[in-house]
């Protein structure tokens, strides 16, 4: 088979399907398998005996029941998280999840005849669900495909991203770009805008798949002439933990309650791995049919038990009423985050993007809250695809005319002294993204700086989450506030951080590419968005409180050593003034130590500038006398 080194397909790595495609001279396409089906589910079975090949995509999926074990599914779901993330999960999964190394989700597969156990982790399955799609590609365009572009949740941390570029690192795919998947929707939405002439056009994507619900608000920006298209998002949301799956657990969870008792069993209890994949097919099948009909008809047979039901649209709806709710609340804070960047201008169009959109609830919620009637011509389940494929023609040169600006979900920093975070890049800053900062010793003589890198919006490491830390050592012992630690942060298009210091002085420097151990769980999402809020007053002051105590022990340190060297050439009174400055900061230091809420923060500040002011004709002082005692240059 031949190779073209240029060509980048686009792939859409779903939590239910996945899909791929390219663009090239006919346009932006769905790369399709001999039988013309464009979408393989995420679904990948492990042999049982030496001689069965890995099964991935449909027939996996359709033989699931069978062996429930040893297929895996909705793998997505554990990219980058923990095995404690995934525990609501894990009674309808079927195959077991296991802790792995710092407590990551792993998926273990039992030993079968003459093959041992494996315990893989949700990249090593996806990687398997790449591979798929690379041959798939390749068989449908005469030559090797080497590299691509994957499209991820807008709301992915850095830990699920990572996850993702080493899941096609082990398929043989050189990843180029990851891309937000709203932000790949909007592209292939753009595709046929005017351009020369024609005004920013302002879009929410709304996209609600299998796994992951993602809004994003975005600005397409038609250029002059041969100028790019600009894509640049404005503000973004979501859960990633929230889809498609999520409504069938809530047909699952109806269903057994039902079925259980038929079997003898608790309604309370989990069923085997065999029911829980069937009652899994059968609700995913049932929504799909109520998206078009009124009614669908369930009948089953479970263990010599006859279970026999009809589902109506509007007991579907109730089961799933408040999982649309969450998606509209997050759709609307977003949506208020970009107010200020839109500076009045209305939102032109609605764009729904996954397969968990044609549920007919969810469209006319959407319909209500944005008063827009939602843009349905792109194929929900295909328009990432296809966006990605653009940006990989894009990428390779065989396409031109647009520019990807996206935005982070949450701001990144690190911990200073006291336990507070200095934000070097806030939320919704447009990436590639750069910042520098420069930070400084605490105590004499310090030959070491360990950095901390933390992601969250509270003001306090304590309430942010920490995704690596690295040390800056061999410095030069200097006294306290001399070193300068130049830090800098830069975020690269694919939203992966890279942190590096440097101390100038010495030259000593050191980085690290953050690659933290699991992602962020549905309640770390909501308590970092809503309590960074609920809490702004609170966390400023304590942040404020923080800085205080430690640049008013630096100011007491160095006046109490001068005073202590100058206080015979001092009068009486002035020594006098400057100890009761010293002794009223000193005080409130220790108050704030023991308990930062217990001091006025206005009167902390109050007394380290009246500090700072008496002490000047010291500093004046100090100065004079150093200059006397320098030795004469020759």
């Amino acid at each position: 088979m031949s190779t073209d080194p240029n060509v980048i397909v686009g792939i859409d790595l779903g939590t239910t399907n996945s899909l791929v495609a390219i663009c090239d001279s006919r346009g932006p396409r769905i790369l399709g398998d001999v039988q013309g089906n464009s979408m393989v589910p995420s679904v990948v079975r492990y042999p049982q005996a030496p001689n069965q090949p890995e099964v991935v995509g449909t027939q996996a999926k359709l033989e699931a029941t069978l062996f429930p074990r040893h297929t895996v599914s909705s793998v997505k779901r554990l990219m980058g998280r923990s095995r404690a993330d995934a525990g609501p999960d894990v009674g309808y999964l079927g195959y077991e999840v296991v802790a792995g190394d710092r407590g990551a989700a792993r998926v273990r597969i039992p030993a079968g005849l003459g093959v041992p156990e494996r315990v893989l982790s949700p990249e090593e399955v996806s990687a398997s669900i790449l591979k798929a799609l690379k041959a798939q590609a390749q068989t449908a365009l005469g030559h090797e495909v080497h590299k691509a572009v994957i499209t991820v949740p807008a709301y992915f941390d850095d830990a699920q991203r990572q996850a993702t570029r080493v899941a096609g690192r082990l398929a043989g795919l050189e990843v180029v770009r990851l891309v937000p998947e709203p932000t790949a929707a909007a592209l292939a939405y753009g595709i046929g805008l005017p351009r020369v002439g024609a005004k920013p056009t302002n879009v929410i994507v709304y996209d609600l798949g299998g796994g992951t619900f993602d809004i994003s608000v975005l600005r397409l920006s038609p250029g002059e002439g041969d100028e790019p298209y600009f894509f640049q998002a404005l503000s973004v949301g979501g859960d990633t933990h929230l889809g498609g799956d999520d409504f069938d657990h809530a047909l699952v969870e109806a269903m057994w309650r039902e079925v259980a008792p038929l079997l003898g069993v608790p309604a309370a209890t989990t069923p085997s791995p065999g029911v829980a994949k069937l009652l899994s097919q059968e609700a995913e099948r049932v929504k799909i049919l109520l998206s078009s009909a009124e009614a669908a008809l369930v009948r089953l047979d479970i263990e010599s038990i006859a279970y026999s039901r009809t589902f109506s649209r509007s007991e579907l709806e109730a089961l799933i009423g408040d999982l649309v709710e969450r998606t509209i609340v997050s759709a609307t804070r977003v949506l208020e985050q970009a107010r200020q960047a839109l500076a009045g201008e209305p939102i032109d169009s609605l764009v729904l993007v996954g397969g968990s959109t044609r549920v007919p609830l969810v469209r006319r919620r959407v319909r209500e809250t944005f008063g827009l009637e939602p843009y349905t011509a792109l194929n929900p389940d295909e328009v990432v695809a296809l966006g990605a494929s653009v940006q990989g023609a894009l990428l390779s040169g065989a396409r031109s005319g647009a520019l990807l600006l996206d935005v982070l979900p949450l701001s990144l920093g690190v911990e200073t002294v006291g336990g507070a975070v200095a934000k070097l890049i806030v939320r919704n800053s447009t990436v590639p993204a750069r910042a520098k900062e420069f930070f400084s010793t605490s105590v004499d003589g310090q030959t070491g700086i360990r950095l901390s890198v933390y992601q969250g919006e509270r003001e306090m490491a304590a309430d942010c989450r920490k995704l690596g830390e690295f040390s800056v050592s061999g410095i030069p012992p200097m006294p306290a506030g001399v070193p300068q630690l130049e830090v800098t942060f830069a975020v690269d298009a694919n939203g992966v951080l890279n942190v590096s210091a440097v101390e100038r002085r010495s030259g000593r420097q050191a980085s690290l590419q953050v690659v933290p151990t699991h992602g962020l769980t549905q309640a770390e999402v909501e308590r970092i968005e809503q309590e960074s809020f609920r809490h702004a007053r609170e966390d400023m002051t304590r942040h404020r409180v923080v800085d205080l105590i430690v640049n008013g022990k630096l100011d007491l340190k160095w006046i109490g050593e001068r005073l202590a060297k100058h206080r015979t050439e001092l009068a009486p009174e002035y020594a006098a003034e400057l100890d009761a400055g010293v002794a009223t900061l000193a005080a409130l230091i220790s108050r704030a130590e023991q308990d930062w809420q217990s001091v006025d923060a206005n009167q902390m500040h109050r007394a380290k500038e009246t500090l700072d002011r008496a002490s000047m004709k010291l500093q004046e002082l100090a100065i004079a006398t150093s200059l006397r005692e320098r030795p004469r240059q020759v």
